[in-house]
C-alpha cells in the first residue's frame, strides 16, 4: 500500500495545483502498479477523487477563490452532459471524439500562452449563464466518453472564454467536480466497479498534498499557472493519442477528474 499512498500524494498535489481531480494520474497508476483493468481503475479513481477535491475546494474557498454562481451553471451542464454522452456514444465513434478532443486540448494549450487580463467578473447575464452551461455540457460529455477529467476542460474554458483568473477557475472547477464525482461513485458502487479500500488510501493520503497544492496555486501568477496548465493539457492529449493507438480496452463511462 506504500505505492498506492504515494499515488495519492502525487494526485492530491496535482489536483490542488491545477483544479483537476487527479484521475489523469490515478488511472494509469492503478493499471500499471496494481494491474487494474481500465473500468475498475476509473471507478476507483472517481471514488478517490472525492476527499481530494473536498480538501482542495475548502482551501480554495477559504481564500475566496471559488465563484459559486459559475460553479452552479457549469455543474448543471455537466450533469446533462453525462446523459448526452451515453447517447452520443451510439452515434459518434470514440476514435473521432478522441481526435477532436486532442485538437481542442492542443489549441487551448497554445491559447493559454497568450496573456489575458483576468478580472473579477461582472454580474452574470443570461448569455453568460448559457455559455457556462455549454462549458459544463461539453466537459461532462467528453469526460464521460473519454475518461478524462472535467477539470481539464473547465479550467482553461473559464480562463480563455470568460477571462477568469486562473486560481478562481481552479477553485470553481473543484466545486463542480465534487457533485459529478459523487453521482459517478454511487453508480459505480451499485455495480461493484470500485475498490473502496484502495480509493480510501489514495483519497486520504491525497488530502494533505491537495491542501498544499491549492495553497501553491493561490501564490502562482496567472502567466505561470497558465503555462503549467498548458503543459498538462499537452500531456493529457499525448496520453489520449497513445491510448487510441495501443489499447482496445473500453473507455470508462465515468468522470475521472
Amino acid at each position: 500500500m506504500v505505492r498506492v499512498a504515494a499515488v495519492g500524494l502525487a494526485a492530491g498535489l496535482l489536483g490542488g495545483m491545477f483544479g483537476v481531480g487527479g484521475g489523469i494520474l490515478i488511472v494509469p497508476a492503478l493499471t500499471i502498479v496494481l494491474g487494474f483493468d481500465q473500468r475498475l481503475a476509473h471507478g476507483t479513481s472517481l471514488a478517490a477523487i472525492l476527499p481530494i477535491a473536498g480538501a482542495s475546494l475548502l482551501t480554495y474557498w477559504s481564500v475566496g477563490n471559488v465563484d459559486w454562481p459559475v460553479a452552479m451553471w457549469i455543474a448543471l451542464g455537466a450533469i446533462v452532459g453525462a446523459v448526452v454522452g451515453t447517447k452520443l456514444l451510439q452515434i459518434i465513434s470514440k476514435r473521432t471524439l478522441t481526435i477532436g478532443f486532442v485538437i481542442i486540448m492542443l489549441a487551448t494549450a497554445v491559447r493559454l500562452f497568450i496573456p489575458t487580463e483576468g478580472t473579477a467578473r461582472e454580474a452574470l447575464t443570461v448569455l453568460g449563464a448559457v455559455g457556462l452551461f455549454a462549458v459544463g455540457l461539453l466537459s461532462g460529455t467528453l469526460a464521460g466518453l473519454l475518461g478524462v477529467g472535467g477539470g481539464i476542460i473547465m479550467v482553461p474554458a473559464m480562463v480563455v472564454l470568460f477571462g477568469m483568473p486562473s486560481v478562481i477557475a481552479k477553485g470553481t472547477s473543484m466545486a463542480v467536480i465534487i457533485p459529478t464525482s459523487i453521482m459517478g461513485t454511487l453508480r459505480n458502487r451499485a455495480v461493484q466497479n470500485a475498490d473502496v479500500r484502495v480509493a480510501a488510501v489514495i483519497g486520504l493520503t491525497g488530502v494533505v498534498s491537495a491542501v498544499a497544492g491549492s495553497l501553491i496555486a493561490d501564490r502562482m501568477s496567472d502567466p505561470v499557472s497558465n503555462a503549467l496548465f498548458a503543459v498538462l493539457l499537452v500531456v493529457v492529449a499525448i496520453r489520449q493519442l497513445t491510448t487510441l493507438r495501443s489499447a482496445r480496452a473500453p473507455y470508462s463511462d465515468e468522470v475521472t477528474a
